[in-house]
């Protein structure tokens, strides 16, 4: 069984939420919608659900094309996705004295 990320945790167990904290995880990477959604645990056809939304608001860019893929990372130069990243080390951060206060 997976354990759920501080991300999915405090913000909730929904495909949005599980692909971003994906994305956040293995940002420097890029990916197909396929991996996409295998490795965040989401439906494919659910991705593409929410996907273009993601796209047209500039939270994922296309980086390449791979024979008939596109691939796909976070877009990291967009300041709420700057602020998405510091938000999910703050939440690491606040676990971590959590667990170092209770031993």
């Amino acid at each position: 069984m997976k354990t759920e990320t501080v991300f999915v945790e405090v913000f909730g167990n929904n495909p949005i939420i599980k692909v971003l904290d994906f994305l956040i995880t293995f940002q420097l990477f890029d990916y197909p919608l396929t991996e996409i959604a295998k490795n965040s645990g989401v439906s494919y056809s659910t991705l593409q659900t929410f996907w273009e939304k993601l796209e047209k608001n500039r939270i994922v860019i296309k980086t390449r094309r791979v024979g008939k893929s596109d691939l796909f990372k976070l877009n990291t130069k967009n300041p709420a996705v700057q602020q998405l990243i510091k938000l999910d080390w703050n939440l690491i951060n606040g676990l971590e004295q959590e667990i170092v206060v209770k031993n």
